[in-house]
């Protein structure tokens, strides 16, 4: 019994070094990273055994929210500088760690089987009823998008044809599901849907599409945030992310 006792006791002992190194990092992303981010997560996990990363993908502005609303959250990427600075004005990431690791485009796209529109100057035609678009509040997509119609006259001329989407993601779901006679989504999301998905043209925005990511601030793991950041910055997260069609930063 005694013997028993003593191994029991030595068992717990030794799987403490293993709890100890056990840890779970939050990373909460733009809907559009969610495939590279996916990746991304297991191969960090892959180079730091005992680690888990649990994602969160969403549009930019609801994420914010959500920190805002005191989400546990250790990392913030947004798909856009504007919803990044509403966060660092608002004091909820480390500025410090700001840094923009990725670049993106918005294209104009229509259900492939639908090939009506040719051009962005189409989206005015009678025969085109419904053109799919991220909320601008909220949806960075969205918001460039509104910026590249409203550059190009359009704006006004469109708005009662507008369907918004509370994620680019869902944006493109109406476009693979022919719900939308036309829609925009980023060159990434339109890769992605490359079997059901045609680009029109990429359109210009008035802001350049870029991506940033930084700890936030009230994060628990705040030395493992700075290594998912390190990562997503180093050779092999920058590979799994032109792998998806992202930009160098």
């Amino acid at each position: 019994m005694k013997r028993l006792a003593t191994a029991c006791v030595l068992a717990v002992f030794l799987s403490l070094p293993l709890a100890a190194q056990a840890a779970q990092l939050t990373v909460s992303a733009a809907a559009s990273l969610t495939g590279a981010f996916t990746e991304l997560k297991g191969a960090f996990e892959k180079a730091n055994p005992g680690v888990t990363v649990n994602t969160n993908f969403a549009a930019s502005g609801n994420l914010l929210r959500q920190i805002e609303a005191g989400a546990p959250v250790d990392v913030y990427a947004s798909a856009d500088q504007a919803t990044m600075d509403r966060a660092s004005q608002k004091g909820l990431i480390d500025p410090a760690t700001r840094v923009n690791f990725v670049t993106n485009a918005i294209v104009l796209c229509r259900p492939t089987a639908r090939p009506g529109v040719k051009s962005l100057a189409d989206l005015v035609k009678p025969d085109v009823k419904k053109i799919g678009i991220g909320n601008p509040d909220t949806v960075p997509a969205g918001n460039y998008s509104k910026q590249a119609l409203q550059a190009a006259g359009l704006w006004d001329k469109v708005q009662s044809k507008l369907v918004f989407g509370e994620s680019v993601k869902q944006v493109a779901d109406y476009l693979i599901r022919g719900e939308v006679d036309a829609g925009f989504v980023f060159a990434t999301d339109a890769q992605a849907a490359k079997a059901n998905v045609t680009v029109v043209e990429e359109v210009k925005t008035t802001t350049k599409v870029s991506y940033p990511v930084a700890m936030v601030k009230a994060a628990k793991e705040k030395d493992l945030a700075g290594k998912f950041i390190a990562f997503v910055l180093g050779k092999d997260g920058q590979a799994i992310l032109a792998k998806y069609g992202f930009g160098k930063p």
